[in-house]
């Protein structure tokens, strides 16, 4: 513990040997950390689980688990009922609720991944989000082992990518994808030549 004026652990929390705790760590409930792990500056675990040699960055977990040699954060949260894999990287602005995430797959930033089922080694584009709700009922999504989602994908559940697929940057997915196939879900690009010229558009 590197601050005891700033670090607070529950009487019934437990930490491995060789781990650190950086200023501002809070763990609560039955929190469980590993050996060799690096927990803050500046993070919250209530009621989680965290793996050996894992790393929680300025990030919130609640109620979840957590693998070895995972890297979580900075400003990630982490919400109940999801199990994160082993050597997964959950970057900045990430956010996790109610889902499985295999082991060596990369949600490095700016995601939203609810109620799904994420396979092994996938890699998420930035701005990915997967659309669970439609106002009435939330419904999963399934993300098979080796896929690629490009970034400022939307997921609409349910629905689910087969093993391998690849999904083009800035589609918006409504329906399952085979295995190994490519999907591209997005408008053409038109470019109107001479169009900037000719409307001769003031600045205000």
């Amino acid at each position: 513990i590197w601050d005891y004026n700033t670090t607070y652990v529950d009487p019934a929390a437990s930490v491995g040997p060789g781990t650190a705790l950086l200023p501002g760590t809070i763990l609560r409930g039955q929190t469980s950390i590993g050996k060799n792990c690096t927990i803050g500056p500046n993070s919250y675990l209530e009621n989680a689980r965290i793996g050996d040699g894992t790393k929680v960055n300025a990030s919130q977990i609640y109620n979840s688990s957590v693998g070895y040699d995972t890297h979580v954060g900075p400003f990630a949260y982490i919400r109940p009922g999801s199990t994160v894999g082993n050597a997964v990287r959950v970057g900045d602005f990430v956010e996790i609720k109610n889902s499985a995430i295999g082991d060596g797959t990369k949600i490095s930033h700016l995601t939203y991944v609810g109620d799904s089922d994420v396979g092994k080694n996938i890699n998420f584009g930035c701005g990915t989000v997967t659309v669970n709700y439609d106002r009435s009922k939330k419904y999963r999504t399934v993300i098979e082992d080796n896929a690629f989602i490009g970034c400022n994908t939307n997921l609409i559940a349910p629905v689910r990518v087969g093993e391998g697929a690849y999904i083009a940057a800035g589609s918006t997915i409504t329906d399952d994808i085979p295995a190994m196939a490519l999907s591209i879900a997005r408008a053409r690009q038109q470019n109107k030549k001479d169009w900037a010229s000719k409307h001769k558009l003031k600045e205000k």
